[in-house]
């Protein structure tokens, strides 16, 4: 299991009975997460006195509540700065688990002692973009979304990047990928946060049990011929850490290196375990 334990600014206080109770720099968060199974007694005063409270509704989707909590703030991560804000179906805006990953790849990008490009394809709010650049890298950062392509340049902006090296993309991600094959551009290194089910800008269908191999697979076609590190995502529960393991194996078998799986987590406060939060599969050469 890898663990995003160097934060400051961001905590999971307590988890119980399907929520979790989130401490996001200034303000505490109660949020909604199906892997919270368990029901243990709901004592730390945040649990009444939160800051806003998103309620999953029974027909699907939900809403937030709020009480105290600006439309907008920012919390730190090193020498990054990220703008949050709630928005629909539970989100904030960031992944806080995703920080051992940033941590993971930006050694690597550290200690290749070369020039790094690297390609982030379902790149959301830009924190895997911003942890690469301010390692060193060149980043290509793709997403369907044009918002989300927008609120990664304000962080980038906030964290002293906005001259860093970026190309910023909105595009579906397998066009993308199959064009920069067709153009012969290559990368030394993939990241991958697929969603488990999206639509790409052209109602594009993305059902991640279905194309996440032929993607992993068609991407292989864009790294160089000495690649650095090729890490994917997953926040599919059925996607268990040796599916991740097996696929990147057989997909870049013919580069060498190795390949580990892991599942992802934060550590709880109040009981000192750790909650999971999904998979990772890093190739490494």
């Amino acid at each position: 299991m890898w663990i995003a334990d160097n934060w400051k600014d961001y905590e999971v206080l307590d988890c119980s009975r399907g929520e979790k109770l989130e401490r996001w720099g200034d303000y505490l968060l109660i949020r909604p997460d199906p892997q919270v199974i368990w029901d243990t007694p709901k004592t730390l005063k945040g649990w009444r006195k939160c800051n806003a409270h998103y309620h999953r509704s029974k027909k699907g989707g939900g809403e937030w509540e709020f009480f105290d909590l600006p439309s907008q703030w920012t919390i730190h991560y090193k020498e990054l700065t990220f703008n949050l804000k709630p928005f629909s179906f539970k989100h904030t805006g960031l992944f806080p688990e995703q920080a051992a990953n940033w941590d993971w790849f930006s050694e690597k990008i550290r200690r290749a002692g070369r020039p790094i490009k690297v390609l982030n394809l379902f790149a959301y709010t830009g924190g895997a973009t911003l942890a690469a650049a301010a390692a060193g890298a060149s980043v290509t950062h793709v997403d369907a979304s044009k918002g989300m392509v927008t609120w990664a340049k304000e962080n980038a902006v906030s964290s002293g990047l906005k001259d860093a090296p970026i190309r910023w993309l909105v595009d579906d991600c397998t066009k993308f990928v199959e064009r920069e094959i067709r153009r012969g551009n290559h990368y030394d290194a993939i990241i991958m946060d697929p969603p488990s089910y999206g639509r790409g800008p052209k109602g594009e269908i993305w059902k991640i049990e279905e194309s996440i191999h032929p993607f992993i697979k068609l991407c292989t076609k864009v790294l160089s011929d000495n690649p650095l590190f090729f890490l994917v995502n997953s926040y599919t529960t059925g996607l268990a850490p040796a599916v991740l393991t097996y696929m990147l194996s057989t997909e870049l078998k013919s580069f060498g290196g190795h390949v580990q799986s892991q599942e992802i987590a934060l550590p709880v406060t109040a009981s000192g375990l750790f909650l999971p939060c999904g998979a990772s599969g890093r190739w490494e050469a």
